[in-house]
């Protein structure tokens, strides 16, 4: 199989974030920023699909230049091409949405979309299913192996109970695999090099305009989730209420009793015979 492409999506990310209570501004170092575990590993498994199937390797991202650093490693592991998007990736469906512009204007789309299943920012993995929409492809999730077999590909996915789940995807296809199911490659020194120096195309998506749907800016306050309805209690009155809550007219119930015993012994026998008549009454 020839002229396939493979695209591999990463995400650049400081996994060491803050996030402020309050106000909930994310402070990332750009230093300290890169691709995830997850998208480590689409990104070997992208890397083997081009060379089974003798396509190419796409690597691209969305984000500014700082996240550039994600495509040069890709580039020294063996990715042929690499493309940053700058567009609008507020949630998932925007990040999906520019990444898909941004293919289809640079055309041919890809054959397989290779993504982690998801990011190492507390993503909600939303984004391959939604990119595999866009591109009418068909879509694996979830994946903990990954290998192409005559013209598609074989797919291991995880289920609940410790059962797998084997899948046969066709072509064109999004998948997403978990973090540990490979390890990438380890890119030799001349590719790292080179790498640094490497042209990275770049494609701007505009974001798209709402038409009749105002937008609203307002000072950041902390989150206040709203208050649960429940059922009130039956009852007329504040103490039928207070009864129904308590259940103090449906619970089995001893009176109280004052007793006066002259001695010890008497005081004992009758603790004693209230605790028997209890636990006969509980037996019963």
């Amino acid at each position: 199989m020839s002229a396939v492409l493979v695209a591999v999506a990463l995400r650049c990310v400081d996994p060491r974030a803050a996030v402020h209570p309050l106000t909930g501004e994310v402070r990332a170092e750009a230093y300290a920023a890169g691709a995830g575990p997850a998208d480590l590993c689409a990104l070997e498994h992208a890397l083997r699909i081009a060379e089974a199937f003798g396509g190419r390797c796409l690597a691209v991202t969305v984000g500014s230049v700082d996240a550039e650093g994600v495509l040069r490693d890709a580039l020294a592991a063996g990715a042929h091409e690499a493309l940053r998007v700058e567009g609008p990736d507020e949630d998932s469906a925007a990040t999906a949405r520019t990444l898909h512009t941004a293919l289809a204007e640079r055309g041919p789309l890809p054959d397989v979309v290779v993504c982690g299943d998801r990011s190492a920012d507390r993503g909600t993995g939303a984004t391959p299913a939604h990119l595999a929409g866009l591109l009418g492809a068909s879509q694996a999730l979830g994946l903990v192996e990954l290998t192409p077999v005559d013209g598609h590909l074989k797919a291991l996915r995880r289920l609940d109970g410790g059962r797998r789940e084997v899948l046969s995807v066709p072509l064109p296809a999004v998948c997403s695999v978990e973090r540990d199911t490979t390890t990438v490659r380890r890119a030799p020194l001349p590719a790292v090099l080179s790498s640094r120096t490497a042209h990275i195309d770049l494609a701007t998506v505009a974001a798209r305009g709402r038409e009749g749907t105002p937008v609203r800016t307002g000072r950041p306050r902390p989150y206040r989730p709203r208050a649960r309805v429940l059922t009130p209690p039956e009852g007329d009155t504040p103490r039928a209420r207070l009864l129904t809550l308590t259940g103090a007219h449906t619970t089995p119930r001893t009176p109280p009793r004052l007793l006066t015993p002259d001695t010890a012994a008497q005081a004992a026998e009758a603790l004693l015979a209230f605790v028997r008549a209890e636990k006969s009454g509980d037996e019963g």
